[in-house]
C-alpha cells in the first residue's frame, strides 16, 4: 500500500495555527486540530444530529441517512481526499463533523419555516446558526461559551461556501453571528478558506449526491431505469450491469453508488492537482489569496453533477411523499415559534427567564435557538404536548 505523500506547502500546519479566541494551554498528546475534532464530537449539538433528518423525517425509516450519518460520511470522504493530497486530515474531519451543527429539525423544510418566522427579526440560516452553536450556544466549558475552536476550523465553518466579501464573494453575505465573530477574531472574510476547508465543502457535495441516490432508490421515489439517461450514475449502472448481468439489486445499487463516489473523488484529485500547479507559489497563503478554490470539480464533472442534482431535486426532494412530511414539519415549526413568542412562559425554565424580559428581536432569536436545537422527534413530542388537549405536559 503506498504511503501518503509528504505534506505540501499548501497544507494547514497545526504548529502554525492562528490559535483560539480564548487562549488555552496546548495539549501534550493532541494537535490543535485533533482537539477541535474531539470537541465537536463530544458536543451536545453533534449528538442531536442522530435524530435530525437529512431528507426523510426521522420516523419514516431507520435505514435512511440522518444529519449524523451524513456528517460521518462527509468526514470519511474528506479524510481520504486529504490523505491523497497530503493535507491535514484532522482539520478536515473537524470541519466535516461541525458543518451541519446549525441545522434545524426536519432538514431544509424546518429551516425554511424558521426563516419565514424570523423574517422580521433578521431571518434564519443554518450556516449562521452553526457559528452560533460553536461560539455561543454550546455551554460546557468553565472558561468560555462555545467550543473555542481554532481560527482555522472557525474559518472553514464561516466560509463553508467561499469568501463572504470582496470580488470573489459567493453571494451569501455576512450574517449576524459571523459579523460578531469577525469583530472579535478577524476571519479574513474576503479570502478563500484554507485547502482543508475546501476539501470538506467538496466532500459535503459528493456525499449528498451519491448517497441521496441510494436513499431515493431505497425509498422507491425513483427506480434504476430512471437513472439510465443521467450522467455519472447512468454510466456506472451500465458498467456494473455489463460486468455482473445477474447481480442482486441490493449489491448492484451499492456498486453503482460506490462507482459514482469514486468518479467524483478522482475528478477532484485530478482538478486539485491542476489548480495547485497554477498557484504563484505553493503555500497556504496563496490558496487563500486565489481568485477561485483550488479544491474543486472539473468543469465537465461540475456540469454532469449539476444535472444529477436537478434530477434529485425534482424526483426526490419534491416527491409528493416527501412534500407531505415536510408540510407537516413546517406546521410544527411555525406553531412552536408562534406559541413561544406569544407565551414565553411555556418555554423551559432555563430559556424562559431570558425570553420573558427580552425585546421582540432578542426573544425571537432565543426562540429560534431553542427550536433549531430540537431533534425531529423532540419537536414532534413538544408540539403534541402543547397542542394536543389529551396529552399531558
Amino acid at each position: 500500500m503506498p504511503s501518503p505523500p509528504t505534506r505540501p506547502p499548501i497544507a494547514s500546519l497545526p504548529a502554525e495555527s492562528r490559535g483560539r479566541l480564548h487562549p488555552e494551554p496546548e495539549s501534550a498528546t493532541r494537535s490543535p486540530f485533533q482537539r477541535d475534532r474531539d470537541r465537536v464530537l463530544h458536543s451536545g449539538a453533534f449528538r442531536k444530529l442522530q435524530y435530525k433528518t437529512q431528507v426523510f423525517v426521522y420516523h419514516v425509516g431507520d435505514y435512511y441517512r440522518t444529519r449524523l450519518t451524513h456528517s460521518l460520511e462527509v468526514a470519511q470522504i474528506a479524510r481520504s481526499l486529504c490523505r491523497s493530497l497530503g493535507l491535514d486530515e484532522d482539520l478536515a474531519e473537524a470541519v466535516s463533523l461541525a458543518h451541519d451543527l446549525g441545522h434545524t429539525p426536519f432538514g431544509h423544510a424546518g429551516e425554511a419555516a424558521l426563516d419565514a418566522c424570523m423574517a422580521a427579526h433578521g431571518g434564519f440560516r443554518h450556516n449562521d446558526q452553526t457559528v452560533r452553536v460553536v461560539t455561543r450556544l454550546e455551554q460546557r466549558y468553565a472558561g468560555f461559551d462555545g467550543l473555542n475552536l481554532t481560527w482555522e476550523t472557525l474559518e472553514a465553518v464561516v466560509k463553508h461556501n467561499g469568501p463572504l466579501t470582496g470580488p470573489n464573494a459567493t453571494g451569501e453575505g455576512v450574517t449576524p453571528a459571523v459579523a460578531e465573530l469577525d469583530a472579535a477574531f478577524e476571519m479574513a472574510l474576503d479570502r478563500q478558506p484554507g485547502a482543508e476547508a475546501q476539501v470538506a465543502a467538496l466532500a459535503d457535495d459528493i456525499a449528498y449526491t451519491a448517497h441521496d441516490i441510494d436513499d431515493g432508490l431505497r425509498a422507491g421515489l425513483f427506480g434504476l431505469d430512471d437513472l439510465r439517461h443521467l450522467p455519472l450514475v447512468g454510466e456506472a449502472l451500465r458498467e456494473v450491469e455489463a460486468a455482473w448481468p445477474s447481480l442482486h439489486r441490493r449489491r448492484l445499487v451499492h456498486e453503482v453508488v460506490r462507482r459514482v463516489l469514486d468518479a467524483m473523488v478522482g475528478d477532484v484529485l485530478a482538478e486539485a492537482g491542476r489548480r495547485i500547479a497554477t498557484l504563484p507559489e505553493p503555500s497556504a497563503a496563496a490558496v487563500r489569496a486565489a481568485d477561485r478554490p483550488v479544491i474543486a470539480f472539473s468543469a465537465d464533472l461540475g456540469e454532469r453533477e449539476a444535472v444529477l442534482r436537478r434530477f434529485l431535486f425534482e424526483r426526490m426532494y419534491r416527491h409528493y411523499r416527501v412534500n407531505r412530511e415536510t408540510s407537516k414539519a413546517r406546521r410544527v415549526v411555525r406553531d412552536l415559534f408562534e406559541l413561544f413568542m406569544a407565551e414565553p412562559n411555556c418555554l423551559p425554565d432555563e430559556w424562559q427567564e431570558t425570553a420573558i424580559g427580552a425585546g421582540p428581536d432578542d426573544r425571537a432569536r432565543l426562540v429560534a435557538d431553542y427550536i433549531a436545537g430540537m431533534t425531529d422527534r423532540y419537536a414532534v413530542v413538544e408540539h403534541r404536548r402543547l397542542f394536543d388537549l389529551d396529552d399531558r405536559p
